[in-house]
């Protein structure tokens, strides 16, 4: 939470800003302008997101347009779209929020692995049931992860198709950053959680090898794989690698590994492991094919609506069975929250401004 600055608006829509979300010198790696704001009334609070000057605004609208149809599990919620074609802006309900860079900042360095595997482990899941849906993420970097006290949201919705401007270049797949505008791929996503999860763990999205923990090197060293192929094949296998489920353990205790139709490629809704199912498109047993022209990237969308509902079928549980545990949170951390939530409460509205008035000579 920062203080406004002097061209930073003072009002959003309905909404009067008390404060920015990021700090200054994490701008350049955040794809959109955060703010946390009031209603008029001084009921509501709400994080309410802007454009980057310079980003095109409507399709910066388009994605949040989208994101506003969505319901994914751990991905924000927005609930208002509004504005004009020049100045869009998006609104969601307001719950005590950093971003991860904000976390390393409050914790004072990298966090511990356990707290890695976490985070790695929730935003793997919203991504798994995004993916089951038809949904690519394509913005996922250290900015547009928000730590709140009840486990990371995913933010900046499609802002790798809407322009490169404010990823952090560690978080771009090769093949994301050679793609025609609008193109996106899970592989792009995994790619991407891969570099969030070096920057928790090391405070780089693109660290040396033996920088990372021992215990997330292999893990993290599949997702930036810069072929696709050679990358974990879908968000569901990765969130078993992160946290496996108890019922899959053998007698070692370790994850059972489970069968897909091509390990090199991301499972998808309707598809079987054995070729016996359908998917939407009738191609029986295969992922689909990525489609640019297709909302969220690749074909075979589902309704945005739907895709929290969507399960990913493999080895007989669906992703939303695969509880990932929870986000226990170090100290400095949570007390960073508590912070900011103090400080936003104690913010009073900006005083409303008056109206000029010309003062007349007497003669």
């Amino acid at each position: 939470m920062e203080r406004l600055r002097h061209d930073d608006p003072t009002q959003i829509g309905p909404y009067a800003t008390l404060a920015r979300l990021d700090a200054e010198s994490a701008e350049r790696t955040v794809p959109e302008r955060r703010y946390l704001a009031r209603g008029g009334d001084g009921e509501r609070t709400v994080l309410v997101c802007v454009p980057r000057v310079g980003a095109d605004p409507s399709r910066w609208a388009l994605e949040a347009e989208g994101a506003r149809r969505l319901s994914v599990p751990g991905f924000l919620q927005v609930a208002e779209v509004g504005g004009t074609a020049g100045f869009p802006w998006s609104a969601a309900p307001y719950t005590p929020a950093l971003p991860l860079p904000a976390v390393l900042a409050a914790y004072g360095g990298p966090l511990p692995e356990d707290t890695v595997r976490g985070l790695g482990a929730a935003l793997a899941r919203g991504l798994a049931a995004a993916h089951a849906g038809g949904v690519t993420h394509a913005g996922l970097s250290p900015a547009s992860v928000l730590v709140t006290p009840g486990g990371p949201l995913l933010t900046c919705f499609g802002a790798a198709r809407a322009g490169l401007a404010g990823l952090d270049p560690g978080c771009v797949a090769p093949e994301q950053a050679s793609a025609e505008a609008g193109a996106s791929w899970p592989a792009g996503d995994l790619f991407a959680l891969g570099a969030v999860l070096a920057y928790a763990a090391t405070g780089y999205t693109v660290p040396e090898q033996s920088e990372l923990p021992a215990g997330l090197r292999q893990l993290v060293g599949a997702c930036l794989a810069r072929d696709p192929a050679d990358r974990p094949a879908s968000a569901h296998a990765l969130l078993r690698d992160l946290a496996p489920p108890a019922d899959s353990a053998g007698p070692a205790g370790t994850a059972e590994p489970r069968a897909s139709a091509d390990p090199r490629r991301p499972a998808r809704a309707g598809c079987s492991t054995s070729g016996g199912a359908s998917n939407a498109g009738g191609d029986g047993g295969c992922p689909a094919e990525p489609n640019p022209a297709a909302p969220g990237g690749f074909a075979g969308t589902a309704a945005p609506g739907g895709a929290a509902g969507a399960a990913l079928a493999v080895g007989g549980q669906t992703v939303l069975d695969q509880a990932a545990p929870p986000l226990l949170l170090p100290g400095r951390v949570v007390a960073a929250l508590a912070a900011q939530s103090a400080a936003l409460l104690a913010a009073e509205l900006p005083a409303p401004q008056q109206a000029f008035a010309t003062t007349q000579k007497v003669h």
